[in-house]
C-alpha cells in the first residue's frame, strides 16, 4: 500500500505539471502495483487530472477503465493516441488511409482512404479495425513512391514477398483476397499474375510454398543449407505437417541421395513418428507420409501395415478428396499393388473424387478388369457423375473401349447431370458438363460419333430435360440443329408460359396497404424530424447524423415508390374464376414426391402461410407448377443436392378454410 501511495503522489506531481505523457508512462510501468491499490476508475481519474486536452480526456473515458483489465484499457488509450491527423493507417477492407481528424465530441476517427473518403470509425471500431501503417509496408510504398511500387510490381515474385512481409504468412486464398481487395491486383488478372509469381517463388530458397492451398506460404529468414543445425532441429520436430514439408525439401534439394546412413536414419525416424502422430487424426497426411516413406525405401512402418490402415473404413476415399491433386496418383499407386487391390479401387469409383477417378483410368486403363468396371458403372441407372464427366470430356481416349455402353447412353447420363441444383463434387461435374454442352466443337464431335438414330435419341433426350436453364436449353437446342440440320424436324414447339393477372387475397392486400400507410404516416415523418434535429449539429458536410438521416430518407422514398407501384399493379380478389384443368393461382395442388404426397394452396403474389400450406404464386415452387396438368412432372426446389422431380397428382378447388383465411380481417381496409 505504501508503494501505491508513493505512485499516486508521483501522479499528483505530474498533474501539477500537466504532464500527461509522464503520468501515462508511470502507469504503464507500474500498472501491477497501481492495480492492487486503486480501482480502474481511480487510475483513470488520476490520469485525467494531468491534462485539459479534450481529445485525451475522451480517449480515457472511452477506454473502459474499471470494465476492462487495466492493461487492455491502457492499450486502447495508447492506440487511440497514435491516430493523429496525417498518420497513415491500415484497414483490412479499405487498405491504407490517412487520419483526417479525431472528434472528441462524437468520439470518432475520420480516415481518408483512396476508395472511401471521410470514412468514420467509432473509437472502439478504430481500435479493432485500424493499425498504424509500418513505413516498409507495401501499401505505404504505393502511397509514398508510386514509381518504386510499380517497378516492384513488375517483379512478380519479389512483389508477393513484399506482400507477405507486410501482412505475414498466409495461404494462397488469403493472399489473393488481400491483393484483390486492396486493389494491388485486379481480380481478372490474379490467376495469370499468381502463376507467374509462383514460378519465380519456387526457385527462391527464402520462400516455402506448401503443397496444399489451405496451408500458409511462409518466408524464411535465411536459406536452408541442411547442415548439422538443420538435422538437429529436424530430429526434434514434432509437428507431422512440418516434418513432411522439411523431409520433402531435403529430398527435392537432392540432399537425401548424398546423405549419410545416420542422416537417412534421422529422416526415417521422424517420418515414422509423423505417420504415427497423424494416425486417426489426418488421413490425407497419413497417405502422403506413407507414400514418402515407401518412395525413400524405409521399411518401418511396414508398407502393408500402412496400406491396411488406408483400406480400413475406406480411408483412402476421403484422403483422395483432401490430397493435393498432384499427389492423388501417388496414393492410388501405393494402395493398388495387385489385382485384388485394384478390384477394390475400381469398386470404390462411385465414391471417389474426380481426380482419383481420372488417375485410376489413366494408370489402369489397359487392365481389362478396369475397363469392365467402368463399363458396368456407366450402364447402371445412376452412373457416377465423376466417371460420366471424365468419359464425355475425353471421349476420344475411350473410343477403343469395347466394354463401354453406347455413347448415346453416356450422353443421356451427362444430360441428367446437367439438370437441377447440385453441391460439392457433383456441382463441379455439373459445371464441367454444362460448359461442354456450350462448346460447339465438342457437340460436333459427339454427333459425329453417333449414328443417325442415336443422334435423334440424344437430341430428344436433351429436349425433354426440364431442369436446364431455359435460355441455355434453347441456345443448345438451336446449336444442335445447326450441327445436324435433319434434327430440325424433331424440335418440339414449346408453348409460351401463360401470364396470369397480378392478384392477391383481400387479407394480403390489406396487410401490404397497412405497411404502406405506416411508411408514409409514421416512418417518413419521423425521418424528417431526425433530419431537422441533425441540422442543429452544425456544418452539414461534416455532420454524420445528418448524412445518416438523409441516407435513410433516400431509402424510405425508394421503398415508398416501389410499394405504391405494387399496390397499383396488384389487385385484391378471391380467385373465383380459377379452374382446375391446370395449376393456376387459386387452386389446391396435391403432388407426389420421392418422400410422399404434399399439398399446397397456390394463391396470389403476397399470400404466404407455411403452416397452412399456402404459397405465393411468385415462389419458385409455384412457378415450376403453374400451367402443369395432372400427370405432368416438374422440378421440386429444395436444399442444395441432387435434383428431385415431382408429379402433379391432383388439382382441386380451394377449401372453405383457405377461402376463410383469404377474407379481409376485421378492422382492416383495402
Amino acid at each position: 500500500m505504501a508503494a501505491t501511495e508513493e505512485l499516486v503522489g508521483k501522479l499528483k506531481e505530474f498533474a501539477e505539471k500537466q504532464d500527461f505523457g509522464g503520468a501515462f508512462a508511470l502507469v504503464r510501468e507500474h500498472q501491477a502495483e497501481l492495480d492492487k491499490g486503486l480501482t480502474g476508475e481511480g487510475i483513470r481519474d488520476e490520469l485525467k487530472k494531468t491534462t485539459k486536452d479534450r481529445l485525451l480526456l475522451s480517449f480515457l473515458d472511452a477506454a473502459g477503465f474499471g470494465e476492462k483489465p487495466l492493461d487492455k484499457s491502457l492499450f486502447i488509450v495508447e492506440k487511440l493516441r497514435g491516430f493523429t491527423p496525417g498518420t497513415l493507417v491500415l484497414n483490412e477492407t479499405w487498405g491504407v488511409g490517412k487520419v483526417k481528424r479525431a472528434d472528441d465530441f462524437y468520439r470518432k476517427i475520420t480516415v481518408d482512404f483512396k476508395m472511401k473518403r471521410g470514412h468514420q470509425f467509432t473509437y472502439a471500431a478504430a481500435v479493432d479495425l485500424l493499425e498504424r501503417a509500418p513505413e516498409d509496408h507495401v501499401l505505404v510504398l504505393r502511397e509514398a513512391d508510386r514509381a518504386a511500387y510499380d517497378a516492384l510490381f513488375e517483379k512478380k515474385g519479389e512483389f508477393i514477398k513484399a506482400v507477405l512481409k507486410s501482412y505475414g504468412d498466409m495461404p494462397a486464398t488469403k493472399l489473393e483476397s488481400v491483393c484483390v481487395s486492396t486493389g494491388m491486383v485486379k481480380a481478372a488478372n490474379w490467376k495469370k499474375y499468381w502463376d507467374a509469381a509462383r514460378a519465380e517463388l519456387r526457385a527462391d530458397k527464402l520462400v516455402e510454398i506448401p503443397a496444399k492451398r489451405a496451408d500458409p506460404i511462409r518466408l524464411r529468414a535465411s536459406a536452408e543449407n541442411y547442415g548439422d543445425s538443420w538435422l538437429t532441429a529436424f530430429s526434434h520436430e514434432t509437428d507431422p505437417k512440418l516434418i513432411l514439408a522439411s523431409a520433402r525439401e531435403f529430398v527435392e534439394e537432392g540432399r537425401f541421395k548424398t546423405a549419410s546412413d545416420a542422416e537417412k536414419a534421422v529422416v526415417g525416424e521422424r517420418l515414422a513418428f509423423a505417420i504415427t502422430a497423424s494416425r486417426n487424426v489426418d488421413d490425407a497426411l497419413y497417405a502422403r507420409l506413407a507414400c514418402m516413406l515407401t518412395k525413400l525405401g524405409f521399411e518401418k512402418p511396414p508398407a502393408a501395415e500402412m496400406r491396411d490402415y488406408l483400406w480400413d473404413r475406406r480411408r483412402f476415399v476421403k484422403s483422395a478428396a483432401d490430397l493435393p491433386s498432384r499427389e492423388v496418383g501417388d496414393m492410388i499407386r501405393f494402395i493398388a499393388t495387385d489385382a485384388d487391390a485394384k478390384e477394390r479401387v475400381y469398386k470404390a469409383i462411385p465414391a471417389l473424387c474426380f481426380t482419383a477417378v481420372s488417375e485410376i483410368v489413366s494408370q489402369f486403363g489397359d487392365d481389362p478388369a478396369c475397363r469392365r468396371a467402368v463399363g458396368d458403372l456407366l450402364r447402371s441407372e445412376a452412373a457416377p457423375a465423376t466417371l460420366v464427366t471424365l468419359v464425355v470430356g475425353k471421349y476420344e481416349k475411350f473410343a477403343g473401349w469395347e466394354e463401354l455402353p453406347p455413347l448415346v447412353t453416356i450422353l443421356s447420363h451427362a444430360v441428367a447431370l446437367g439438370e437441377g441444383r447440385q453441391n460439392g463434387e457433383i456441382l463441379r461435374m455439373q459445371n464441367i458438363v454444362r460448359r461442354l454442352f456450350g462448346d460447339e466443337k465438342w457437340l460436333s464431335k459427339m454427333f459425329a460419333a453417333l449414328n443417325p438414330a442415336d443422334q435423334v435419341l440424344f437430341f430428344e433426350r436433351f429436349q425433354a430435360s426440364i431442369a436446364w436453364d431455359p435460355s441455355t436449353h434453347h441456345t443448345t437446342v438451336v446449336r444442335m440443329t445447326h450441327i445436324v440440320p435433319e434434327l430440325a424436324s424433331h424440335v418440339v414447339k414449346v408453348e409460351k408460359k401463360k401470364d396470369y393477372a397480378r392478384v392477391t387475397s383481400f387479407r394480403a392486400y390489406a396487410t401490404k396497404k397497412a405497411e404502406y400507410l405506416k411508411l408514409i404516416n409514421e416512418d417518413m415523418p419521423e425521418n424528417v424530424r431526425k433530419i431537422e434535429f441533425a441540422k442543429g449539429f452544425g456544418d452539414l458536410s461534416e455532420n454524420a447524423e445528418y448524412q445518416y438521416a438523409k441516407d435513410e430518407q433516400r431509402q424510405l422514398m425508394q421503398k415508398q415508390s416501389l410499394m405504391q407501384a405494387d399496390l397499383e399493379a396488384v389487385k385484391a380478389g378471391d380467385f373465383s374464376d380459377a379452374t382446375t384443368d391446370e395449376v393456376m393461382p387459386g387452386v389446391t395442388v396435391v403432388i407426389s414426391t420421392p418422400e410422399g404426397e404434399k399439398t399446397y394452396h397456390v394463391l396470389g403474389e403476397w399470400d404466404n402461410d407455411i403452416e397452412k400450406g399456402i404459397i405465393s404464386s411468385k415462389t419458385r415452387l409455384a412457378q415450376n407448377m403453374l400451367g402443369k396438368k395432372v400427370g405432368d412432372q416438374f422440378e421440386l426446389p429444395g436444399a442444395e443436392g441432387t435434383v428431385k422431380l415431382a408429379t402433379v397428382k391432383e388439382i382441386r378447388a380451394l377449401s372453405e378454410d383457405v377461402r376463410e383465411w383469404m377474407k379481409l380481417p376485421p378492422g382492416m381496409q383495402i
